[in-house]
């Protein structure tokens, strides 16, 4: 058993210093939380993902780059003494979880309700599998001893997750299905090149801006997938036949089936063949000097989703620039790594717009947004509304601990 701490927002806008305990004892004050602020770091480049802050273990300690990802289900950090972690990453010091060092450690055995309902085989109980983890008022968190999938290198290495997907293990189902929230969220990330990178993540009921259009999340997909109908550049429509596409914080870039990727890059760089261009590392980069050249000469592009949704990325937010005048696109094929067929909606596309996941009714939306300013929550409980702001969390922010959780943590025998 074990402390989970982050901070979270009061209600209608203030911060307040109460704490409240999460488990079957303080199941008294489980109806006050129906919503929740969790302040977001990062960028969408050149950090590459958006991270949150949660502190664990008696006394506390923190954990500064824990990124959000719609596109996994788990929760977890690096344990202490783990086979094969990182120690470092490109961007800061990473902490591991000792469980020696916390008053409150307590392991959740692998003949729990909670490890059984994932494993077929007890022996076989880690962090990298799925399925329901929700306990009389606790969240399950897990510890991992073996790192892969290049989260084990130092250029991508992470603390650990925070997993918002579809499966019962997730934050946003665990939280659910204990009555504490509804299963309905939504985030606001700022972009670094607009403003200063951040932004908004608020679990519950987003009233202001409102989305106007949504578009059915597809129920036999493992992720938040949305089906495609068509893929515009400027005023020029790719021929291409409707797909599932998975829309994915934890995702940095757009990843596009090969011959999709051919044709809209063909598409884009038509329209400036003045440009020399070249791949470097799976990116088409080019260079310019002329101060005059503005990136919004380059042609938006625009998907367009079942029931009308549309989401538009403009030059800005696919156009990276690397160092001086170099600049690459982020549109990629998914052919070397996900097979050629994949569709994956990234940050690249996802910032600065207000993105609603509705997982009651079962459908997502989105509005173009200044992700630096505010939306407006509904408070669950007293019907009111409350604003959110934006935040912007850095490396040494200082934050203060206003909720704490009672967490399960799951450890690898």
């Amino acid at each position: 058993m074990e402390n989970l701490v982050f901070e979270v927002r009061s209600k209608f806008g203030a911060r307040e210093n109460r704490k409240g305990s999460w488990s079957s004892q303080s199941s008294r004050r489980s109806s006050s939380l129906k919503s929740i602020d969790l302040p977001l770091g990062g960028d969408s480049w050149p950090t590459g993902l958006y991270f949150a802050k949660i502190g664990l273990g008696t006394p506390s300690r923190d954990f500064f780059y824990v990124p959000i990802d719609t596109g996994s289900d788990l929760l977890w950090v690096n344990c202490a003494g783990c086979i094969r972690c990182p120690s470092k990453s490109d961007l800061m010091k990473l902490t591991q979880y000792d469980s020696d060092a916390s008053s409150t450690a307590r392991p959740v055995s692998c003949d729990d309700s909670f490890c059984s309902s994932y494993f077929s085989q007890t022996s076989k109980c880690d962090h990298s599998v799925t399925g329901t983890g929700s306990t009389n008022g606790t969240i399950i968190f897990g510890c991992g001893s073996i790192q892969t999938g290049g989260l084990e290198e130092s250029v991508s290495a992470v603390d650990g997750i925070m997993g918002f997907g579809k499966s019962n293990s997730s934050f946003i189902s665990q939280l659910a299905s204990q009555g504490k929230v509804k299963r309905s969220f939504a985030h606001c990330l700022d972009n670094k090149n607009n403003g200063g990178g951040g932004g908004i993540f608020a679990i519950g009921e987003v009233v202001s801006p409102k989305v106007k259009k949504t578009t059915p999340m597809l129920p036999k997909s493992g992720h938040y997938s949305v089906s495609l109908t068509s893929v515009e550049v400027g005023d020029s429509v790719l021929q291409l036949s409707s797909g599932e596409v998975i829309v994915d914080s934890g995702t940095t870039l757009v990843y596009l089936p090969a011959s999709v990727y051919m044709s809209l890059m063909n598409e884009i760089l038509a329209t400036h063949p003045e440009l020399f261009y070249r791949v470097e590392d799976s990116f088409t980069c080019f260079h310019y000097t002329d101060k005059i050249y503005r990136l919004d000469r380059f042609p938006p592009v625009t998907f367009q989703f079942d029931k009308s949704a549309s989401l538009t990325v403009y030059p800005r937010d696919y156009l990276l620039q690397f160092e001086g005048d170099k600049w690459c696109f982020g549109w990629q094929s998914s052919e070397n790594i996900y097979g050629g067929i994949l569709w994956i909606l990234g940050d690249m596309a996802l910032s600065n717009k207000l993105v609603v996941y509705d997982i009651e009714n079962q459908v997502m939306g989105w509005t173009n947004h200044n992700c630096s300013g505010g939306i407006q929550v509904k408070d669950e409980e007293s019907g009111a509304n409350y604003t959110v702001g934006a935040n912007n969390l850095s490396w040494s922010s200082s934050l203060v601990t206003v909720v704490s959780l009672l967490v399960h943590f799951l450890f690898t025998h």
